[in-house]
């Protein structure tokens, strides 16, 4: 047995950031199995990591396991068994009769060799029991039914923690869809990699705090069969962040360019004090004169200067020092003709360029002419509405709709959301899911593009920035936690950056 391999990554900083769907995932097990491990031993290894979360979470609780047909249910059968070894008082009820189980799933029953229990709508459980989910895992291909989703709501009902073997069962491991019955996991319990079902919304929601568990799978099998998608993580970017050094000048570490507007002066203040904080060297904001003793009463170390109109706006970016450029923050959409003639005097200067909120919005009746001025050094940074509005004719799903606006603008598509959609042409593309509910507070989106801009300045590429200014802006937001205000952001900024170089 493979005992000795129950390796866990919970770790942010991991660098297993490959992501699977199920066919490659499928793919890795046939040819793990064909090296000479057999589908029981991965089947072991597999219950004990289960074991292992259990009973390290739920020392003293009893435990229910719903055990499915196939290799899922297996992985239930040997967990029982390893957790009845360990001294909990395990309760197992199978989808189908011991008769009807085959291969390794029919092992392991026998390994485990208890009584089976049939689904039941009314499991009789007290308080204090943990129920594992071993029923479907990546396997399912169709809508959850009865007895299924009967004993599903009567553990939802109950309210029992739940953890899910693999992924809860109910769930789309390909596209994170996921049966309106499905039951949502306190725990999952994964394998190798993540699957892609594990990191898209709705299914992110359900799955609760993933771990990923080394099974006996060895690594180069990827070369093989191949990945849908990686997991942002530093271990994407960490060597290419940049790294202050004594022959530095403030110039030389960038300076960033932004458009104030007049009403929500707040959203460029806390754009400004993040770029500056992930380590450019300068930051101005142009704004109109009649918002000049707000900015100028900002904080100390930002510039202003300013903007008689849009049409000037130009004449501020001709300092080549200048070389990273903020539009969108706060800007207003009094007059939208003016920020799109801003905008497309910013894309002129084939500076990177980050592109947020307003800036997208006001091209929603003329897409087209974004499109055809965006090129590779811009970033768009919108939530779902204003992608919609900018992209009405994509159909698919995020990640799809992502993907297809990268190619079509060739710019990077910074997609936000619980599952942030990172894209850029060529299909390179990366899921953020390193974030917290807390960071919706307003202002946060602000920081992020913030964030973005000043990685720019520092010539970070247009997509390294994107992704650590994403993964940085989760990080900064899971310290903070509860109660977090965007100013909260910008003041943990330092500290992340500094564990990272």
């Amino acid at each position: 047995m493979l005992l000795g391999l129950q390796k866990e990554f919970e770790d942010p900083f991991s660098s297993q950031t490959e992501v699977l769907t199920n066919a490659p995932m499928r793919e890795a097990d046939r040819l793990t199995v064909e090296s000479g491990i057999s589908g029981y031993e991965l089947m072991v290894a597999a219950g004990q990591s289960v074991t292992n979360i259990v009973h390290e979470y739920y020392g003293d609780y009893e435990v229910l396991i719903l055990c499915g047909s196939g290799n899922n249910g297996g992985d239930g059968f040997i967990a029982a068994m390893f957790l009845e070894s360990l001294g909990h008082k395990v309760t197992v009820m199978g989808l189908v009769s011991a008769r009807r189980l085959k291969g390794d799933a029919r092992q392991a029953y026998k390994s485990w060799g208890g009584k089976m229990l049939d689904f039941i709508a009314r499991p009789d459980l007290p308080e204090k029991t943990v129920v594992v989910d071993a029923v479907f895992g990546t396997g399912l291909s169709k809508n959850l039914e009865s007895p299924v989703t009967d004993v599903f709501k009567a553990i939802r009902d109950g309210g029992w923690p739940v953890v899910a073997v693999d992924i809860p069962s109910g769930v789309n491991s390909d596209n994170g869809e996921a049966d309106p019955q499905t039951l949502a996991a306190s725990r999952t319990v994964t394998f190798f990699r993540k699957k892609a079902g594990h990191m898209l919304m709705p299914a992110f929601a359900l799955c609760g705090h993933i771990t990923v568990h080394d099974i006996g799978i060895e690594d180069d099998v990827l070369v093989l069969t191949g990945f849908s998608f990686r997991e942002n993580a530093p271990a994407l970017w960490q060597t290419r962040l940049p790294k202050p050094k004594n022959s530095q000048h403030k110039y030389s570490r960038g300076h960033v360019v932004m458009l104030g507007g007049t009403r929500m002066t707040g959203a460029a203040r806390l754009a400004s004090e993040a770029a500056m904080r992930c380590g450019a060297g300068l930051c101005t904001i142009v704004a109109d004169q009649e918002v000049a003793s707000i900015y100028k009463r900002a904080a100390a170390h930002v510039l202003y200067e300013v903007l008689e109109t849009y049409e000037d706006f130009i004449h501020h970016l001709e300092d080549e020092r200048r070389n990273a450029v903020l539009i969108g923050p706060g800007a207003g959409l009094e007059d939208r003709k003016g920020l799109q003639q801003a905008v497309l005097a910013a894309l002129a200067t084939e500076k990177p360029l980050v592109l947020d909120a307003d800036a997208l919005t006001c091209f929603a009746d003329m897409p087209e002419t974004l499109y055809k001025a965006l090129h590779k050094k811009c970033v768009l940074t919108p939530h779902e509405g204003e992608f919609a509005k900018l992209f009405p004719a994509l159909d698919g799903r995020k990640l799809e709709k992502a993907v297809q606006a990268a190619e079509m603008t060739g710019a990077v598509i910074l997609l936000k959301g619980a599952d942030t959609i990172i894209a850029q042409q060529g299909h390179d593309v990366v899921v953020n899911t390193h974030a917290t509910p807390w960071l919706a507070t307003a202002g946060a989106g602000d920081v992020l593009a913030g964030l973005v801009a000043g990685f720019l300045a520092q010539n970070m590429t247009v997509f390294d920035a994107a992704c650590a200014g994403a993964w940085i802006h989760g990080e900064t937001g899971d310290r903070k936690g509860a109660g977090l205000v965007a100013p909260d952001l910008v003041e943990g900024i330092p500290a992340v950056i500094r564990d990272l170089l």
